[in-house]
């Protein structure tokens, strides 16, 4: 690529994503109020990544969120390729290497790999300068860590772990990524939303005053899941039919109420001391998680944030931050 020193260039676009990551996180540390008199960089939002050095992708986990993300990735700009697929089954690996065939993307064989350890050998492909994390969050610390010992650029789903175990591998490693100059992204998408955005500078700058508490929801119909089928071990079964066992989705606070909670945390600029709650299991198929919570978090100043999220069908539904 010849450099233009007046363009946005490739880099400094992925680099303005984890900036705009750094300042959220900024706010976060905050032990106050609002945070008065933002200055948010909405321009770092591009539609579009600008052209430059290609950009060479694995994927990590072939399911239904890994084949979205490959698409979400290969729909951002130009000069982009997806060059290396891995996954634990044969079948996920294959239905994703059609659709980019479809796509004019054409996966190499020797670059698709099965199994446990497939990670680790795409991984170790050199070309690979970008790579899309998305297999049951149960992995992510460990894929994550490995990732950034290789030195690739992160694009990472969420929930980024299940526990604290998990949570605090995941900040370690954000730190060694930093120390190397790699560039993290995650999935807690409403902190790259055009209308979120704007809407947290106004509040933040005072739009509507301080604010004393949020109401926040994700009621929804049931998920999916998968029956178990003859020759599948209680492996294989869970790790199909993951988002309904605590082992591997942290549950669904954690895998889809996470949104919703995120942007409280982001707008009250902290984080809660105290949680108390119910919930129960009154629908779900498979599995051992409940399916509905309501939970009243509680701040350190008095503020408090009602959370309240459902998986079952027939019900009024409701996903929005009050």
């Amino acid at each position: 690529m010849k450099r233009n020193e007046s363009a946005f260039n490739r880099r400094q676009f992925i680099g303005a994503l984890a900036a705009t990551g750094a300042v959220v996180a900024a706010c976060s540390g905050n032990s106050g109020g609002a945070v008065k008199q933002v200055d948010y960089k909405l321009t770092t939002l591009l539609d579009k990544a600008p052209d430059g050095q290609e950009i060479k992708a694995g994927v990590i986990g072939c399911g239904g969120r890994g084949s979205g993300a490959a698409m979400n990735f290969l729909d951002a700009g130009s000069n982009i390729k997806i060059v290396a697929l891995a996954d634990v089954f044969t079948d996920r690996l294959n239905s994703l290497k059609k659709k980019l065939q479809k796509r004019g993307n054409v996966v190499p064989e020797d670059n698709c790999f099965i199994g446990l350890d497939a990670f680790e050998k795409l991984l170790d492909l050199k070309e690979i300068n970008y790579v899309i994390l998305a297999t049951p969050p149960y992995f992510r610390p460990m894929m994550f860590k490995a990732a950034v010992e290789a030195r690739k650029n992160v694009f990472m789903e969420k929930p980024v772990a299940v526990d604290p175990v998990g949570a605090r591998s995941i900040m370690a490693s954000s730190k060694k990524a930093q120390e190397l100059g790699l560039n993290v992204v995650c999935g807690t998408q409403r902190r790259h939303q055009h209308h979120y955005v704007s809407l947290y500078k106004q509040i933040q700058n005072g739009a509507i005053g301080d604010l004393v508490s949020a109401n926040v929801y994700w009621n929804g119909g049931q998920l999916w899941y998968r029956t178990r089928q003859r020759g599948w071990s209680d492996l294989e079964w869970m790790i199909r039919d993951w988002v309904n066992w605590t082992w591997l989705s942290g549950d669904h606070i954690v895998e889809q109420h996470v949104h919703n909670l995120d942007v409280a945390y982001w707008f009250f600029g902290k984080h809660p001391q105290k949680a108390l709650g119910f919930g129960s299991r009154q629908r779900r198929v498979t599995g051992d998680q409940f399916d509905n919570f309501s939970i009243d978090f509680t701040y350190d100043d008095g503020r408090h944030v009602h959370s309240m999220c459902r998986q079952i069908n027939g019900c009024t539904n409701n996903v929005s931050e009050y």
